[in-house]
């Protein structure tokens, strides 16, 4: 078996078998296959497409190039993970995860960072003076068993392949394939010990996925490959034509999640959280259908508003290396010292946002990275201060901007001012829950 003929059966269409892809990528990562043959495979592949079957050889053989978890169920409750495709604002993980591991779902969470206009769970969880978001296979499994939860970064042994094949998909112009996104999100999340996934897949102008086809070629990718993994993925494609909540920031975002933990906070992440603890419950348990799903929601609104949520995501911190201090009281967290406002040039309605600009608007202050080497700012950021839909006045405060010192302050307003249209017609908020596959 050679590379080269592996690389010219699917650039001519053909359907690569388990065994063709375990030594493509067992005989990578031993060196024995260049990057630029790997490169060549990757746009073949692109441009080919991958069935399912072939999708999931290729997630097995990702998933065990390295160290695998695989961790007992906790009161009869198997563990079960939630992925977003990533946003602007998606600050949704620092409170479902805690949120589900309070309702019961042990949750094994393996995170990255953020990435050009969309920020990561690792960076905002590391805004938390002390956080350790690299934890040992034997605290990994402590932790779970104690707490139920765990919130950590790859470790080096963990899924190495996919490490290797992002950083070459990323420089090929190949990131946007369906099947390797497949396989990239999946190998993770198998090898992490979960047995149930919830998929946010996010749509819109801040997205990866811009239109709702896209979105659901995904979803059906997922959910397919999973199958053939036994891996149960459940997808749930949201919004993302504005920010989610409204701040967008390392910091800014810990403490929206602090407020939403503490029953409050805005009402499309309080929302979005309840709905996807719900479904985590669901598949954790193995009850699904739409009275169950009832049931659960409702054992998720009352751990939200019962402070038994904002109790495990404390208990996370700590074991984690984190302050405690910081959360009770969120004035010791790192915020920008110096505030900027952008008003609105003429009376009318928002009409839209572009949202991946104001991921990067907040970018430009140093709150993101354009390279993974790139060091993050968490004290400043954005808080949107208007929705789409809203009736504003000429003069009025649309986004609160904190900045140090003016660094990249000039740049941001003008970046958020193009971004936020305004305009005479009324419009109406765009709906959170785009649809979900499969139906409950």
């Amino acid at each position: 078996m050679r590379a080269v003929e592996i690389i010219i059966k699917k650039r001519d269409g053909g359907c690569l078998s388990r065994e063709e892809l375990e030594f493509f990528i067992r005989e990578y990562l031993a060196g024995a296959i260049e990057d630029y043959q790997v490169s060549a495979w990757l746009m073949a592949a692109f441009l080919r497409g991958m069935t399912p079957e072939e999708t999931a050889h290729l997630t097995r053989a990702m998933m065990n190039s390295g160290e695998t978890y695989r961790w007992p169920a906790r009161n009869g409750w198997r563990p079960v993970d939630k992925h977003s495709t990533g946003g602007v604002g998606d600050k949704v993980s620092l409170v479902l995860a805690p949120l589900a591991a309070a309702c019961g779902v042990p949750v094994p969470m393996v995170s990255g960072r953020g990435l050009g206009h969309t920020g990561g769970t690792l960076d905002k969880l590391e805004s938390i003076p002390g956080f350790c978001v690299r934890v040992t296979r034997e605290q990994f499994g402590r932790q779970l068993g104690e707490i139920g939860v765990v919130m950590a970064g790859q470790s080096d042994n963990f899924v190495p392949a996919d490490k290797r094949l992002y950083a070459l998909r990323d420089v090929t112009g190949t990131v946007e394939s369906v099947a390797l996104i497949c396989a990239s999100i999946l190998s993770k999340k198998a090898a992490s010990g979960a047995e149930g996934l919830v998929m946010d897949v996010k749509c819109g102008s801040g997205a990866f996925m811009k239109t709702l086809d896209r979105a659901r070629e995904l979803a059906r990718g997922l959910i397919d490959t999973g199958a053939a993994l036994g891996l149960p993925v459940r997808v749930m494609i949201t919004d993302m034509s504005q920010p989610l909540g409204r701040r967008v920031g390392n910091s800014l975002e810990v403490i929206e999640s602090v407020d939403c933990l503490r029953g409050e906070g805005p009402a499309d992440l309080r929302q979005l959280v309840i709905e996807q603890a719900a479904v985590m419950i669901c598949l954790a348990t193995g009850r699904e259908g739409p009275d169950h799903l009832n049931a659960a929601r409702a054992q998720a609104r009352a751990a939200l508003d019962g402070g038994s949520a904002w109790e495990t995501f404390l208990r996370l911190v700590e074991a984690q290396g984190g302050d405690r201090r910081a959360l009770e009281d969120t004035s010791r967290l790192d915020v920008a010292p110096d505030v900027a406002v952008l008003t609105a040039d003429r009376d009318g309605w928002v009409q839209s946002m572009d949202c991946a600009a104001v991921g990067v608007a907040a970018g430009v202050l140093g709150a993101g990275r354009t390279r993974v080497t790139d060091q993050v700012d968490h004290g400043v950021g954005l808080e949107m201060l208007v929705r789409i839909g809203d009736r504003v006045e000429k003069g009025a405060s649309l986004v609160r901007i904190w900045h140090r010192g003016g660094r990249g302050l000039d740049d941001c307003l003008a970046r958020l001012r193009a971004a936020i249209a305004v305009g005479g017609q009324t419009v109406p908020p765009p709906p959170l829950i785009i649809e979900r596959q499969p139906e409950p």
